[in-house]
Parts: C-alpha cells; structure tokens; sequence
C-alpha cells in the first residue's frame, strides 16, 4: 500500500497541533476534538503513519488544520514573515562589508574567489555525507555506533566494521544511506536534498538573476525538481502549487512543517553569491524561503545566508578576513532578537563558549528544545551555531560537533561544513580523508548537472556573484 508522506491531514494535524502550540497559538480545544473523534498523534519519525485514516477522519483532519490556521498568535509581533516587518524589528541590520560584486577579470583574485567557493561546494558535501548514515537516529544511538568503532569523539566517516550485531540492530543505519555513505561504501557523493536545492538556486541564478521572485522559485521547482525529492515543507508548498495556490500562501495553507530546516539548507548559494553583504544575501534568501516558510524556518535561512555572505567577504585581494564569531554575528543581525531562533542561537553560542566538553553543550540543547521536532529549525540552527563557535571555524571540529549532536544530522553537517570550509579557503586546506573519497563527483535528479565535479560548480557559483 502507497502511504504518501507528509501530505496527508491526519499525518499534518498532530504536527500542526504542537506548532500551535510553539508559535504563541491556543489549540487545546482543537487537540481535545481530534483525540476524542481517536485521532493518532504525529508520526514520530517517518512522514506517514502505518495505516490510513478513515474518511471521517481524514475530513475532520482537515477542518481542524483550517481552524487552527485561523487561531491568533502571540507571538506575531515579534516574528513577523513580512521583510520589512522583519527589517524593522532589527536594530543592527548590516551594511555591505564590500564593495559590490567582485570584478570576475583579475586572475589571481578570481582564481582565490573561486577556490574558496570549491571548498565551500565540497564542505557542503563532506558534512552531508558525514550525517546521513545516522540520519533519525537518537542521541544515544550515534554515540554508541560511532564508539563501537573507536570513532567517537566523531573524527571520522561512520563505518558498519565492528559494530556489534546487537547494537545494528537496535540502531540501524539510515536504510537510504548506508549503501552509499558508510566509509567502505563511498563512492562519489550520493545524491541528498542538501546538495540538490544548491543546485537548484544555482539554475535560479542563472535563469532570473538576483531579483528573482518567490513566483520564479516556484516556476522552477515546477520545471526541474521530481515531486519525490521534496520533503516536510517543501512537499508541502509543491502540493499547494499544484492546487493553484500562489506564494506566499503556499507556506502556510495546512503547512504544519513551515519552520522546519528545509529553507535553511537552501541558502548556501545566496550567501556564496553576496560576499560581503549579508543584507542582499538575507534578502535573497528572504524571497526563496517563503514559498515555503514562515518566520523561524525563514528566519533561518536568513541567518544561515548572512553568515556566509559574511565569510565569503574579501579582504581586498581575494583572501577572505573574516573569523567564525564575527560571521555569527552577522547572521543574528537578520533575525528578529526576541524570536525564537534568535533566543536558541544565542543560548546554544553561550553554552559553547562556557563548556569545554562538547557533549555537554549537546545534552543542553536537547533539553531545551525537548518538546520540538528534531528537523525543526531552532534547535538545528542553534547546535549548528554551537558547533561553529565551540570548533572556533575549524572544519574538521565544526562538521564532528554538528553531526555528533544529532537531530537533523545530514543538514546541520552540511551547512556547519560549508560554513568552515568557506572560511578555511580552498580545497586544499580541508583533509583529503574528508574530500578524497567524493572524487570530485556529484550524483543528482536536478537538471544536467548528474556527476558534475566540484570545481565546475565553484566556477558556474563565481559567475553568478560577478553578475551585477
């Protein structure tokens, strides 16, 4: 039996139900209807619960997903989704740290600019292929593994040699992954969301040019991304597009997953693309994140571009100057301060700096942000952020730590590596244990670009934040 995930209304409703509750809603009533009519709470991990519904259920799945959309929140004022709403509640939103887009005619500088974005390109991918073995597994359960194998502190690919029967068994491998991202599987890097909506805002650079549109994002998704290869928000928007529903309706009509982690991990190419302004790249990724988002989720896409643009900053000869702290900081400067996300960022940078041991600094997290879904936004934006600060930038420290703190693992890996990676400045400056076993090779289902090397997609990035 086909059991479509993350679109079904009595799979929505239970997620709907806790958002409710998180974004400053009052849904008890609504909760007390749907579990008097037996209706299941959310999935824990999977996008669809093991049986249908029945009709009636499904109906009323639905009618209780209207009537919550429509209950006021508290929270509104202070985590708007409207830019200028956003803007205004920012009392230090950046100025450009450059001078505009880099002249792409000067060799040596375009040559540093373009090595550094191959870096960022392939930390991307090295932190992806770190976490998604252990991708939905507990805390507990990557801990284990990794010390079953004498890899923990996490220093290395996971690996299945040595892992106790009993102990594969209890916590198996990410069934999707493992045939191609345990250490003695990789072969190139497999195909994964994380590295497809770069590639996609690769093309949407190329076809509309930096004042695209949301309506252009969703003309793209509708040309090049395969329906299969959305997931939670994303799934979401497409089916609304598909109703003929127009953005930014898209991101909220019975959209329980609009401040999970799908626009953050959309946001690289926008910060690769400003350098030195993570205004413009905030903006950029404003206009991208809300055919699917809303305040957190976009707030975090926000954060995550402003933070790269500012790494990606020259010096003026083509060298970045730009330290891990600082970069962070830039990237509070997009978020509304009294948001959640914000509040979680910079709990989760404290915690950093006071603890030595890591794992402390994790069970912490976690115990903030127990009631909230493991790919929600806030809490992967915060141990994304602690991992940068705790590892001081350092590539290798920066995608253990992340990936080490479980959640959603592939994404907060991916982006914490292209962060560092960026900062580290050029392929050669990241260990060849790491990038060696990629063989400068990307496989994906996104447009002609199946089994391209790292190095073309730096140059086609550099191309892009030389346009005007």
């Amino acid at each position: 039996m086909l059991r479509l995930t993350w679109v079904q209304p009595e799979d929505l409703i239970g997620h709907e139900l806790r958002q409710a509750t998180q974004d400053g809603r009052a849904p008890s009533a609504v909760a007390a209807r749907w579990r008097a009519a037996g209706g299941p709470e959310a999935p824990l991990r999977a996008g669809a619960s093991p049986r249908p519904a029945s009709r009636y259920l499904r109906l009323l799945a639905g009618d209780l997903l209207d009537e919550l959309a429509d209950l006021p929140s508290s929270l509104a004022d202070d985590e708007p989704t409207d830019l200028a709403a956003i803007k205004s509640l920012c009392p230090h939103w950046p100025s450009p740290l450059g001078t505009g887009p880099p002249a792409p005619d000067h060799f040596d500088a375009g040559h540093r600019r373009t090595d550094r974005l191959e870096a960022a390109w392939l930390g991307r991918a090295v932190g992806c292929l770190l976490g998604k073995p252990v991708e939905k597994l507990p805390l507990d359960g990557i801990r284990r593994l990794a010390r079953a194998t004498g890899n923990w502190p996490l220093n290395g690919y996971f690996t299945a040699r040595g892992v106790p029967g009993e102990l594969a068994a209890r916590y198996p491998w990410n069934r999707r992954s493992a045939a191609t991202s345990l250490a003695e599987n990789i072969d190139g890097m497999p195909e994964d969301d994380d590295l497809n909506y770069p590639l996609l805002n690769l093309l949407l650079l190329q076809r509309y040019g930096r004042d695209f549109t949301t309506a252009d994002v969703a003309r793209l998704w509708l040309d090049e991304l395969p329906a299969g290869r959305a997931f939670t928000a994303e799934r979401i928007a497409y089916r609304n597009l598909l109703s003929g529903l127009e953005p930014p309706r898209t991101a909220r009509h019975r959209n329980p997953f609009r401040e999970w982690i799908g626009a953050l991990i959309r946001a690289d190419v926008h910060g690769w693309t400003n350098p030195g302004d993570p205004a413009g790249a905030a903006e950029q990724a404003h206009r991208d994140a809300t055919l699917t988002h809303t305040a957190n989720g976009v707030y975090a896409a926000m954060f995550a571009a402003a933070v790269i643009a500012t790494a990606a900053a020259d010096s003026g000869n083509g060298n970045g100057n730009q330290d891990v702290h600082a970069c962070l900081r830039a990237g509070l400067a997009v978020v509304p301060p009294r948001s959640r996300l914000a509040r979680a960022v910079r709990h989760a940078v404290r915690l950093a700096h006071e603890h030595a041991d890591f794992a402390t600094v994790i069970d912490e997290i976690h115990a903030r942000h127990a009631d909230v879904h493991w790919v929600h936004a806030v809490p992967n934006t915060a141990l994304i952020a602690a991992a940068l600060t705790h590892a001081d930038g350092d590539f290798t420290g920066a995608i253990c730590r992340a990936v080490s703190g479980g959640l959603d693992t592939d994404s907060g890996g991916a982006t914490a590596g292209g962060i560092a990676a960026l900062l580290a400045g050029s392929p050669t400056a990241l260990p060849e244990r790491w990038t060696g076993p990629l063989k400068n090779r990307l496989a994906t289902s996104v447009g002609d670009f199946n089994g391209i090397g790292f190095d073309t997609l730096a140059r086609l990035t550099h191309l892009e934040a030389c346009r005007p």
